[in-house]
């Protein structure tokens, strides 16, 4: 009998445990995006569309802030960021390559940190 309470026991601490690693499928970041125009904003809304699971991305001209919403379940907010910098553009913590950066028509090259 005691053996029987005891795995009961331990089966509900393991499904609670599960229940708590599930991941959100609408989940919301907001990060720092540097760029300057309305084709600095196509780009990155582009760049951050191309990854499967985002579901909405808005990069606001005047903030640099760019808000996503994605699937937890098939990306990350990691993914974006490094998608953003493959087209060009630094955020808070993942910056682009300077051949690509390089490449940015002059009125979207930014003052890089």
């Amino acid at each position: 009998m005691k053996n029987i309470i005891l795995g009961m026991m331990l089966l509900f601490v393991a499904l609670s445990t599960q229940a708590q690693e599930k991941k959100n499928k609408n989940a919301k970041y907001q990060f720092e995006v540097n760029g300057n125009c309305e084709q600095c904003q196509k780009r990155i809304q582009k760049a951050a569309y191309s990854v499967p699971g985002v579901k909405s991305a808005t990069w606001d001209i005047e903030s640099h802030n760019l808000t996503v919403f994605l699937n937890e379940e098939k990306c990350s907010v990691s993914d974006v960021k490094k998608a953003i910098a493959k087209v060009g553009h630094d955020t808070d913590d993942t910056k682009a390559e300077d051949t690509v950066y390089e490449k940015l028509h002059s009125c979207c090259k930014y003052e890089r940190k």
